[in-house]
């Protein structure tokens, strides 16, 4: 391999094979013609430099693989990104949806009551509702299915 003199002989000495390496990695002519432009203008801002190389064809080839992953992994960050973003939260529905269980629970006797948060929204077995409240885990399942069927009939009452 002759030696470039010039970073425009370079140019036209490597830019086809580059091309060429960029398109079989990414998969994507696009994709790859902008690296080998990218990988082209690195070295075109630093030719003082890595034309003095040993080997300014394998700088070019890491300086394109480079870019390549990074665009890669930048890819990769932004879909983590996307995915993960949630929906914001309605405060105002959550405000109404609280309120909503409010006034379900509130005609309840306190132990139904009791039972019934206790089973049904923080997820507690009977047992462990019954040894928060002290009473029998059968004493719990009664009560909080005496509960459920009086907030169902409140709820209906509302419709």
């Amino acid at each position: 391999m002759r030696e470039a003199t010039s970073f425009e002989e370079f140019f036209e000495e490597h830019r086809r094979r580059l091309f060429g390496a960029m398109c079989l990695i990414t998969g994507n002519r696009a994709e790859a013609e902008e690296i080998t432009q990218d990988a082209f203008l690195k070295l075109w801002e630093r030719w003082d430099r890595v034309s003095a190389m040993d080997d300014p064809v394998a700088y070019l080839f890491r300086v394109a693989t480079n870019l390549f992953r990074n665009r890669v992994r930048r890819a990769g960050v932004a879909t983590r990104k996307a995915l993960s973003l949630k929906p914001a939260s309605d405060d105002l529905a959550a405000v109404e949806d609280r309120d909503e269980v409010v006034r379900a629970l509130r005609p309840l006797p306190k132990r139904q009551r009791a039972a019934v948060v206790l089973t049904t929204l923080l997820d507690y077995s009977s047992e462990e509702a019954a040894r928060l409240l002290g009473i029998r885990a059968s004493t719990v399942r009664a009560l909080a299915t005496q509960g459920r069927a009086g907030v169902r009939h409140a709820m209906e009452e509302q419709a």
